[in-house]
């Protein structure tokens, strides 16, 4: 199972200060690429764990038929 780790976006402060902007950016950015790659690799079944998890799903509702 993926690891997932929580990242706080840095408060923002009352005057606009560009390099604050950049690394919130540069943090919702990462952030969201990580998500997508998670979602590609389950809709693809690429990972151990989700390949296995829709093999014991399937088997599960062959018993329930």
């Amino acid at each position: 199972m993926a690891e997932y780790r929580r990242v706080v976006l840095p408060v923002a402060t009352p005057e606009y200060n560009s390099d604050n902007e950049q690394v919130s950016r540069a943090t919702v950015t990462q952030t969201l690429e990580e998500m997508q790659s998670d979602i590609a690799a389950n809709t693809k079944k690429t990972s151990k764990e989700s390949s296995l998890a829709l093999r014991r799903f399937q088997f599960l509702l062959m018993g329930a038929s």
